[in-house]
């Protein structure tokens, strides 16, 4: 009996149905069709998907092709690309610098009225300052302001910002502020009485600063009504409070990055 030729096969021309793959994100709900297991996925387990069912059961499925069905169709799962870590941030939110070498010096500088401002500064500042090579100095109070400045000899390249306590209309550290006519100086500051209370009170474990009596010393007066013994205990308790710039209040957030962006102009 004769064969006879029929040709290429006639099944050959059909295509065949491709099996979408789906990104296996936390919360997609897929079906197992061998088990009928139906959940979400929760996490992945030595290169397996593991679904949570709506009882709260969990089962572990290796992710083989077409291995499950989404809305009744067959899938291919596959797991989510990883994530790029996040860049390391500094205190104060920018980028953290690795392996950093501090820069020589700048000639220009960041003054403030005193130790404890200065160590909040650093505090918070200290890695974008070192990156800038920006110095911070206390000024030991704002009355000597004006002869300082006259002192460092200011100019292009050499720029002084000045952050001062209490800067608002019509206190003495205004008055002393306005004197200063020098385009090579920027004098910011914040309402508060005292830098301790550029700090949120959260951050420190109480409610909201004491209100101290007219004639009575701020800080002082702030230590006998928390009962933080000396100034020098109090600030300890502060400046431990503060670990980066949400612990802060925005006035003086603001008032120090206009400084150190004023200082550190490439065009000045």
């Amino acid at each position: 009996m004769r064969s006879h030729d029929y040709g290429r096969d006639v099944l050959s021309g059909r295509k065949r149905r491709t099996v979408p793959e789906v990104v296996a994100e936390v919360g997609l709900v897929v079906e197992d069709p061998a088990s009928g297991f139906c959940g979400a996925v929760v996490r992945f387990e030595h290169g397996q998907v593991v679904l949570e069912d709506r009882h709260g059961r969990h089962r572990l499925f290796p992710l083989r092709p077409a291995g499950f069905l989404v809305d009744g169709r067959p899938v291919t799962l596959v797991r989510p690309a990883p994530k790029a870590a996040a860049p390391a941030r500094s205190a104060s939110g920018s980028v953290r610098v690795e392996g950093l070498r501090a820069r020589t010096a700048r000639d220009s500088r960041i003054w403030v009225e005193g130790r404890h401002d200065a160590e909040l500064v650093e505090r918070v500042w200290g890695h974008d300052l070192r990156v800038e090579g920006v110095v911070v100095e206390p000024l030991d109070g704002v009355d000597v302001l004006a002869d300082r400045v006259a002192d460092f000899g200011t100019g292009p390249g050499r720029r002084l910002g000045v952050l001062v306590d209490h800067l608002v209309a019509g206190s003495k550290e205004s008055r002393l502020v306005s004197a200063i006519r020098d385009e090579h100086v920027l004098v910011t500051g914040h309402p508060y009485v005292d830098v301790w209370q550029a700090v949120k009170p959260s951050s420190v474990g109480i409610a909201a600063w004491p209100r101290v009596p007219r004639g009575v010393p701020w800080k002082e007066g702030v230590c006998a009504a928390l009962g933080w013994g000396e100034p020098h205990e109090g600030w300890r308790r502060v400046l431990a409070g503060v670990s980066g710039f949400r612990d802060l209040e925005t006035p003086l957030l603001g008032a120090v990055e206009r400084l150190i962006d004023f200082v550190t102009d490439p065009g000045a």
